[in-house]
């Protein structure tokens, strides 16, 4: 049996707060609040649910799974205000410094569960006690700040708005604010500052941010922003995230956007900046990628591939949940979260409609092609859609974390090597001519992969997924690999990508939606994306006026909701 969900006996001052040299900072936090009278659940059963459902997310494989058991009793256990409470206390006192999943939970455990009333977030951060001292302890519990500062941050998302305002207090500022002086912890700080980027999705707490670091008589982010290309991995997220923060959030007069001092020469393959949500951060240079978001994002590189072998790698940043291979054009990905915005919302100046997926911001120039033009695969083929890289018919990925090669959403076992480390490279090739895709980590292959040309032939592309706070960076060739494949001959993106300078740019999201909402919009543009030519009539309805790539997503007609038997192309 079980235990009983609703035991009145909680745990002991003494055991909550445990050893300290401190009296004034516990090493746990407690969700007791003596002023209740509400019944409380027993605080190890909600510790025991947060164990198990980190045990359970790291093997959770199924697209289509039920949530395991452990999420549901916890979202019952949060759905009353002491309840969500005691799940955030447990939280922050259970997950792991060293669990590569475990931020990863908390933000999707605080996603699914019930918003949270104002009050309740409240009182969750005066239980914190946040203040600058509070930093500055001598027995600072790494664990119990990483934790405080990525719950902080997932209610700074969630609670975005007025609430956002009231819970951004100057306690929390000052909280948040210490570890970027300070420096001391590098997953402290780096969560300290993810958590300032959430606040400042709120306008009055990005004037707040931004007025305290002027006070400052050296910006933090601008020293932290030189951790960009660290050798410590951890210090090198620090880095990107301040240098992201930097060129899209807390503008500093007088300082370069980073675009404009990435040397871009020897560059001619990028990941497609064009073509992911606003949730996504790229690096200046277009080669390195972040997650900070609670939804799955996708990416794809700017290089197609048609005949041949190629080889690109993926130098591994962080060591969690990301998905890294190839896909066709014909992939489409939808992530767990908010949508990106659609590039005719934003042409019509309608930003609160939701897009038909998160792919439709498209690119601002032609994809490379590595070979002869060749026909596009059928627009009638049937739909598949999938979460992200290998979760279709059309893509294929490795994800290294939970060593699981990904096609059509269905995972196989990889026992040859061990899960991938921060500092790792993935390999990954894929030779047309012998109709074989492998994977190779730290230069041991694993199985190679065929099932994937039964449907696709040609028109592959370097893609990836992130799982929140995950990182990882591509060689595309423009730098020698580190371990190039030495039983056949291949060829690397970048001696036969062509970019121009106009291309190379990656703009910060803001520039980049300030441009598109100058463009005009063409006579013959899709009705639907507003960006490519109007080329396809749905059939047997008739109705018309859609671009090939719309029309591959779509199951019914999006104008009389009948079902689509036949896509017929018009000449245009």
């Amino acid at each position: 049996m079980g235990s009983c969900w609703c035991k009145a006996t909680m745990r002991n001052e003494e055991d909550v707060y445990g050893p300290s040299t401190s009296a004034e900072w516990p090493l746990t936090i407690s969700c007791v609040d003596p002023s209740s009278k509400s019944p409380k659940i027993d605080s190890a059963v909600v510790d025991q649910l947060v164990k198990e459902m980190l045990s359970l997310i790291s093997s959770f494989v199924d697209n289509d799974e039920e949530s395991p058991v452990s999420l549901v009793k916890l979202h019952v256990i949060a759905d009353k205000e002491e309840g969500w409470i005691q799940v955030i206390s447990s939280l922050i006192n259970v997950i792991p410094l060293e669990d590569p999943f475990g931020p990863s939970a908390i933000t999707i455990l605080l996603d699914d569960c019930p918003l949270p009333s104002k009050d309740s977030v409240v009182k969750v951060t005066k239980l914190f006690r946040l203040c600058a001292g509070r930093t500055r302890a001598r027995d600072l519990n790494l664990r119990i700040e990483r934790n405080i500062c990525v719950v902080i941050g997932c209610m700074a998302e969630k609670m975005a708005g007025p609430n956002s305002v009231a819970i951004f207090t100057e306690n929390t500022l000052d909280y948040l604010f210490s570890f970027l002086m300070s420096r001391q912890e590098a997953c402290i700080v780096l969560f300290a500052l993810i958590a300032l980027e959430k606040f400042a999705h709120t306008t009055e707490n990005k004037l707040t941010i931004k007025s305290r670091l002027e006070k400052e008589a050296e910006n933090p982010l601008l020293v932290l922003e030189t951790y960009a290309d660290c050798d410590d991995f951890v210090w090198r997220q620090v880095g990107f995230c301040a240098k992201w923060a930097l060129d899209n959030l807390f503008i500093v007069e007088g300082r370069k956007l980073s675009y404009e001092l990435a040397d871009m020469s020897n560059i001619n393959v990028i990941l497609n900046c064009q073509d992911v949500s606003e949730y996504l951060k790229i690096s200046a240079n277009g080669l390195e990628a972040r997650c900070d978001s609670f939804s799955f994002e996708s990416v794809r590189c700017t290089f197609q591939v048609d005949q041949g072998c190629w080889y690109y790698e993926a130098l591994i940043v962080t060591p969690g949940v990301m998905q890294i291979g190839w896909a066709t054009r014909n992939s489409h990905f939808l992530n767990h979260g908010p949508v990106a915005l659609h590039r005719g919302d934003v042409a019509r100046g309608v930003t609160g409609l939701p897009p038909l997926t998160d792919r439709t911001v498209r690119t601002r120039f032609p994809l490379a092609r590595a070979s002869v033009s060749m026909p596009r695969e059928p627009v009638d083929r049937p739909i598949h859609w999938g979460y992200g890289i290998g979760d279709d018919l059309f893509s294929l990925s490795y994800d290294g974390c939970r060593r699981l090669i990904w096609y059509k959403a269905r995972p196989m076992a990889i026992t040859e090597v061990p899960p991938w480390q921060a500092g790792d490279v993935l390999g990954c090739l894929i030779d047309l001519d012998r109709k074989e895709l492998i994977f190779s980590l730290n230069g041991a292959p694993l199985p190679p992969c065929k099932e994937i040309f039964e449907i696709s032939r040609y028109g592959f592309f370097a893609a990836a997924s992130f799982m929140a706070f995950q990182q990882c960076r591509f060689n595309f060739g423009n730098e020698p690999f580190s371990f190039p494949p030495t039983d056949r001959k291949f060829a690397a993106f970048n001696e036969f990508g062509q970019l121009t300078d106009e291309q190379k740019k990656v703009l910060p999201r803001r520039l980049y939606l300030e441009d598109l909402k100058c463009e005009t919009v063409r006579d013959d543009s899709c009705t639907l994306c507003f960006d490519d030519t109007a080329c396809c009539m749905l059939e047997p309805c008739g109705h018309g006026g859609f671009c090939s790539l719309c029309t591959s997503q779509l199951r019914e007609c999006p104008m009389c909701r009948a079902d689509i038997v036949n896509i017929r192309r018009e000449d245009t």
